[in-house]
């Protein structure tokens, strides 16, 4: 997750990084707009169940890092507001790539 929120600012740093960042920043950015959960909480709950561990309900980043991430209190238009603070944030990073390499 911090890949998806910063890897835009590595990418200044290391080029290479945009190949692996561009689709996880996409992704992540498509979750918070959508609401979803990732899709791998189901496949980690199956192979819970699977293990005879016990499954939880909702999403991975609600179940490990809930209370980091989403504190008590946050609204849909918070979420839709960081969201969009991401995807500024990884705009600025890949402007100042791009202004960067027209230099060159």
């Amino acid at each position: 997750m911090l890949f998806v929120v910063c890897g835009g600012l590595l990418a200044l740093r290391w080029r290479w990084l945009i190949w692996l960042h561009l689709p996880a920043a996409l992704w992540g950015a498509a979750i918070e707009f959508g609401g979803w959960i990732c899709p791998l909480t189901p496949l980690e709950n199956r192979l819970r169940a699977a293990a005879g561990e016990g499954t939880y309900a909702g999403d991975f980043i609600a179940h490990y890092l809930s209370a980091a991430l989403y504190p008590a209190g946050l609204t849909r238009a918070a979420q839709i507001g960081l969201g969009a603070l991401v995807v500024a944030l990884n705009l600025l990073a890949y402007g100042l790539v791009w202004r960067r390499r027209r230099r060159r």
